[in-house]
């Protein structure tokens, strides 16, 4: 598959503080990428960096497999990384021939991108009289003037209310379905679940995760049971290795699995035991859980 964007062991320090810290990985051609974590963690000097308006302290980043310079390969980028920002008196169409003349792109793609976001009904009003949903999503519009190979979006529904950040997310899964790469940046883990395919997690600029969305979310799950014999019950679970973590929940147990089995199994191998379960259920970790797993020892 086609490498679009490379990092190598890319860091920036301001003074005394590490915005980014060693950080790499890829992003191959067709995918969503999430950079996932809260804010200060690095995201936004992460994007500056590979957009070529933040300088790097050390390390390196290839664009296209390096095969291009980075000037060259940032005519196939497109990007938002700061509110939108277009003359208030003109309208939408007005705004993008202007974009047009600067990108060196024909105007016959207005209407096209226009479509894309929703907003062609809207073509001949004045961006003063846009919701700020509206102006992001003209945005977006904007930046697919030139048909890029990638879309870069930093923290895409950041402000909007939820009929605005629904209508963000549904674009971008169009512009996804339609062949475009997409590297977004969140702090918001709902959004990085719902529209990415891969992601990295970044705290204080250290990747502490780089994979598919699946892939994190790969655990075995957990049982949550109990029996009239508690003590009976966990030290069976203490010693079975198909367990790992086991912590108590009240009058149940919670036993996270390191390999695949099913609750009929499990009641299967207590009642061998001579242990009755009195309850019994088997859950799969959120998304949330995982990362509170992943991020837990580093406040």
């Amino acid at each position: 598959m086609e490498t679009i964007l490379t990092l190598n062991n890319l860091t920036k320090k301001f003074g005394p503080i590490t915005a980014v810290n060693n950080l790499s990985f890829s992003i191959e051609k067709g995918n969503v990428y999430g950079i996932l974590g809260p804010n200060g963690s690095g995201k936004s000097t992460t994007l500056g960096i590979v957009l070529n308006v933040v300088n790097k302290t050390s390390g390196d980043y290839s664009w296209f497999n390096g095969t291009e310079s980075t000037h060259e390969a940032l005519k196939k980028v497109g990007a938002i990384i700061e509110r939108p920002n277009f003359y208030p008196y003109m309208t939408a169409a007005q705004n993008l021939e202007l974009v047009c003349k600067i990108k060196g792109v024909d105007t016959s793609k207005i209407d096209e991108k226009l479509k894309v976001v929703e907003l062609y009904e809207r073509k001949h009003s004045k961006f003063s009289t846009f919701s700020l949903g509206m102006k992001q999503r003209l945005a977006i519009a904007s930046a697919l003037l030139n048909d890029p190979e990638i879309l870069i979006l930093d923290e895409p529904t950041n402000g909007l209310d939820p009929q605005g950040i629904h209508q963000i997310r549904e674009i971008i899964k169009v512009i996804a379905s339609q062949g475009t790469t997409i590297l977004l940046a969140s702090h918001l883990l709902d959004e990085v679940e719902k529209v990415c395919t891969h992601v990295v997690i970044l705290r204080k600029g250290v990747s502490l995760y780089s994979g598919s969305v699946e892939g994190m979310n790969a655990s075995h799950g957990f049982f949550v049971v109990s029996a009239a014999n508690k003590q009976q019950l966990q030290a069976e679970l203490s010693t079975n290795p198909a367990f790992g973590t086991i912590k108590e929940e009240g009058e149940n147990l919670v036993a996270y699995l390191n390999e695949p089995m099913d609750a009929s199994e499990f009641n299967r191998q207590m009642h061998a035991k001579g242990i009755a379960l009195s309850h019994l259920v088997k859950r799969k970790e959120s998304l949330e859980e995982q990362f509170l797993e992943i991020t837990k020892n580093l406040n």
